[in-house]
């Protein structure tokens, strides 16, 4: 029993709409996805959806599950809308799943006082709170490879590589444009801080939900400000228009950073030739020449067990949600190992999130060498603030610019612990961590 899906002119409709529990097999874990293949998010949650979907599948189908272990997908569609997410989750948790994934900041922010009242991890890979990577107060929350806050300070690391260092920030602008949700807001703190720190001006452009295809008087108002670099932190439909009307105003592309969620191929090509330069944050491959791509595309894609368009396979979006499986799968395989247990619970994979060290060995057996960096996480850090890199768009995909290198964890680690700690008061009473650390 591998899909619960009704395909609607192509789109995968809202599923679980009964509230009965179904009869899993006892050898299968249950991972539910939420997904928004419909509305204005969709161009960005159609290839993740497809990319976490084939990775799972693609298990089921070579390797028959993990360590003999099937794995039920279900899709939740939530439109990107947190009041049908948190219906979601409310629909999904009484099938016992091991791993939430909420794929929204908004979301996020909804279920993580939920998680440790239901003992079900949520695993927000490189989105969400950023001071969920402070386990010791979020035990039940998980946000590797990266923060949102590891990401900025990379995007700042890179541009003052560019400018020949740090201390060069200073009376440069930096403009940032975002859209104005939970997703938009959550690194501003750092952005702030950083501003104040290596002297440059940072001026803030947000986009409203409902006028994410409609940012001329944003745009306008960046060609007066004429700042020195934008970062956009844009989703959906916005990230196609801010390239189009970046390309309108003539801003120099190789000045524009989207972070790693505004990298999508299409969000690129909508500016023509005239995007080429658009640089994007990334914490994986690019392209198909990596075996586990080809194995997705021979067990899964041409056994037409896909929703993928085969032009857009192994598209940037479509291989973030394949990492983000990725992180699921090897989760379950380090809980099955802590616990002895092949048939894990919630709470088993609690343990295993929180113990994962992905070495190259493993990497290169999962047939991802290439594809992705080593992962490791402790009790005390739930995200492990990983090396990234930067892509450029050269007119028709993605390249890597940059070398690997690490965000400034020295000063995002001290923020996101203070950033945790505000956030337990302001939620008080915060329940102290009673969850034991486990590895074996």
């Amino acid at each position: 029993m591998m899909r619960k899906s009704v395909i609607v002119g192509g789109l995968l409709a809202v599923l679980a709409a009964s509230a009965a529990v179904p009869a899993f097999a006892e050898d299968s874990v249950y991972v539910p996805l939420f997904s928004y293949r419909t509305g204005p998010y969709a161009g960005s949650g159609i290839p993740i959806a497809n990319g976490m979907s084939d990775y799972l599948t693609m298990l089921n189908e070579r390797d028959g599950g993990i360590n003999g272990v099937k794995i039920v997908v279900e899709e939740c569609e939530t439109g990107y809308d947190t009041q049908k997410g948190v219906e979601c989750y409310e629909q999904v948790k009484a099938k016992n799943p091991v791993v939430i994934n909420p794929y929204s900041t908004g979301i996020t922010l909804q279920v993580i006082p939920k998680a440790g009242v239901d003992k079900i991890p949520v695993l927000s890979m490189a989105y969400g709170l950023s001071a969920g990577a402070v386990g010791d107060t979020f035990p039940w929350v998980f946000n590797p490879p990266d923060t949102y806050w590891d990401g900025a300070s990379a995007i700042i690391t890179d541009i003052a590589n560019r400018e020949g260092g740090l201390d060069k920030l200073a009376g440069k602008k930096i403009g940032y444009i975002y859209l104005d949700a939970g997703y938009g807001k959550e690194p501003i703190p750092l952005l702030e801080d950083f501003s104040k720190k290596y002297g440059f001006t940072l001026t803030q452009y947000p986009v409203p939900g409902k006028e994410m295809q409609n940012q001329s008087s944003q745009w306008l108002n960046i060609r007066r400000d004429n700042p020195d670099y934008m970062i956009m932190w844009g989703w959906g439909a916005m990230n196609p228009t801010a390239v189009k009307e970046a390309t309108k105003i003539r801003y120099p592309m190789d000045r524009f950073y989207g972070i790693w969620w505004s990298g999508g191929n299409d969000d690129a090509a909508a500016g023509g030739d005239a995007a080429k330069g658009y640089r994007t944050m990334n914490f994986h491959g690019v392209g198909k020449d990596y075996p586990v791509i080809q194995d997705i595309k021979k067990y899964v894609v041409d056994a037409g067990k896909s929703h993928v368009d085969p032009a857009k396979f192994a598209d940037n979006l479509y291989n973030r949600g394949v990492y983000n499986s990725m992180l699921i799968a090897e989760g379950i395989r380090r809980a099955q190992e802590i616990s002895g247990k092949k048939v894990i619970t919630a709470a088993d994979m609690r343990d295993g999130l929180e113990n994962l060290n992905i070495d190259e060995a493993r990497i290169k057996e999962m047939g991802m060498e290439g594809f992705a960096a080593p992962v490791k996480l402790s009790c005390s850090d739930h995200s492990g603030h990983h090396k990234v890199y930067v892509v450029e768009w050269n007119g028709s995909d993605w390249q890597k610019a940059t070398d690997w290198f690490a965000p400034m964890t020295d000063v995002v680690r001290p923020m996101l612990e203070k950033a945790a700690e505000e956030y337990t008061a302001a939620n008080a009473p915060w329940p102290k961590r009673e969850e034991a650390c486990k590895s074996n």
